[in-house]
């Protein structure tokens, strides 16, 4: 159990860690793997459940114009790779609030940026899994 939710903690603040953590925690390799991905997910859910008076006061904060600018680099980005790639970069960049944060600003609605970062996790769950299920066997 001690092992479930520390990959569920560490999953919500830190991913990249949470699967081996679990695991270092005696958690088996698939209940570190569903809770890491359960922590990952809930911290998406915290941003969005401030929803719109969060978004009035990030995009009053950091100065963030919604409409695109092509000129700049973080617009060309988000052309490009939209909210499913930011989804699929996050776990292993900005995180799950980060991710939630930056797509409130940029006018993206809860339920897409939460099915983008549920889905997005989705790979590095798997590859995180498999490289602790390998390295935890090699260590025995």
């Amino acid at each position: 159990m001690t092992g479930a939710l520390t990959a569920f903690g560490l999953g919500f603040l830190y991913f990249v860690s949470a699967i081996p953590g679990g695991v270092a925690a005696h958690a088996p390799v698939w209940l570190a793997v569903v809770a890491a991905w359960l922590g990952y997910s809930s911290g998406g859910w915290v941003i969005l459940l401030a929803g719109a008076p969060l978004r009035l006061w990030i995009m009053r904060r950091l100065r963030i114009n919604p409409s695109p600018d092509p000129l700049k680099l973080f617009w060309r980005i988000w052309i490009r790779l939209g909210i499913w790639g930011l989804g699929l970069i996050a776990p292993v960049t900005i995180g799950p609030q980060g991710m939630a944060l930056l797509c409130l600003a940029l006018g993206e609605s809860p339920s897409r940026i939460q099915l983008a970062l549920s889905l997005g996790v989705a790979p590095w769950v798997l590859l995180f899994g498999i490289l602790t299920a390998v390295g935890s066997h090699a260590l025995r």
